[in-house]
């Protein structure tokens, strides 16, 4: 990324919606709709502190996952492994000394289903599933049911929160057009599938396990697949005059020649896929990644459950 294409518009939004009274079966020691989290971010040797509100209205299963990942301390030390003008995407990449010579430079996609089970075995926690690889639920793929539009979310009774500068989506790597099927156990109990609360749906939609971006660009299009589960409280204080306000003072001191994003083309995906198929699908992507200069997630923090 040259140091002045700054402002480069595109969105990722939503239309998720979960009628509040589906909310029970995952609010065992919750106290509000609207569970508060900060997220620290380090950059350049100052710490960036974001507040944000969550919505268990619009998608109590993101939430509730959100949640339990950071409090396990899923996300701290993870950094922004794709630096756009409109997001910063987060969730599931670190940087690595993988030459032995001291220098973080290496973006490694980290193994999503072995660090959660560890976690789970290290810190006597269980996290909540909904997501099983068979018919039988034997085997637990602790990702989410996607709470969007095209999943068959319906927008029932209007949303509480909007895409926006801001929000926080959580999303899903490209899966190709394989035709893979996991069991759901759907948030309505079933009140919309003829009363089976359990139902045979499309991996794609149902595969988000802990990659989530925020969206800090102006132009906003909706679209259908993706979940918005938050919003930052004081987006202009926090982001507009705090890390972001330091990302682009920073970028100011390059000179022409000098980027603040490395280009990496061609990343593979779905490494730790639990479904070969989509492991040796051969999808990649093309990431615009801080490693000079990094962004990290020194901490996902809950103030408000």
């Amino acid at each position: 990324m040259k140091k002045k294409i700054l402002h480069r518009a595109f969105a990722l939004g939503t239309t998720a919606l979960i009628a509040a009274a589906s909310l029970a079966m995952f609010t065992g020691c919750t106290t509000s709709n609207n569970p508060e989290v900060t997220i620290t971010y380090t950059f350049n040797g100052e710490d960036y502190e974001v507040d944000y509100r969550l919505s268990r209205i619009d998608a109590p299963r993101t939430v509730q996952h959100f949640i339990e990942l950071a409090d396990a301390g899923f996300y701290d030390g993870l950094v922004i492994h794709d630096y756009q003008s409109s997001a910063m995407y987060t969730g599931g990449y670190r940087l690595v000394d993988a030459n032995g010579d001291g220098d973080l430079d290496t973006l490694e996609e980290i193994n999503y289903l072995e660090t959660v089970q560890n976690l789970e075995r290290e810190q006597g926690i269980t996290f909540t599933q909904s997501v099983w690889q068979d018919e039988e639920r034997t085997v637990p793929l602790y990702s989410v049911y996607g709470e969007f539009a095209a999943n068959g979310v319906e927008q029932e009774n209007g949303r509480e929160l909007s895409a926006g500068a801001g929000s926080l989506v959580m999303y899903y790597t490209d899966k190709g057009s394989g035709n893979e099927q996991v069991c759901v156990q759907r948030v309505d109990g079933g009140a919309d599938n003829d009363g089976e609360e359990y139902q045979m749906l499309g991996y794609k939609y149902n595969s988000a396990t802990s990659l989530f971006y925020t969206f800090t660009g102006e132009n906003v299009s909706n679209t259908s697949s993706y979940c918005v589960f938050g919003t930052a409280v004081n987006y202009t204080e926090q982001m507009t005059n705090g890390l972001l306000a330091a990302i682009n003072e920073y970028i100011d001191t390059l000179d022409d020649d000098e980027t603040f994003t490395t280009s990496l083309t061609n990343q593979k995906l779905n490494t730790y896929d639990p479904f070969r198929s989509i492991q040796t699908a051969g999808l990649t992507a093309d990431f615009e990644t801080p490693i000079d200069m990094p962004i990290i997630v020194k901490s996902v923090v809950v103030t408000k459950y």
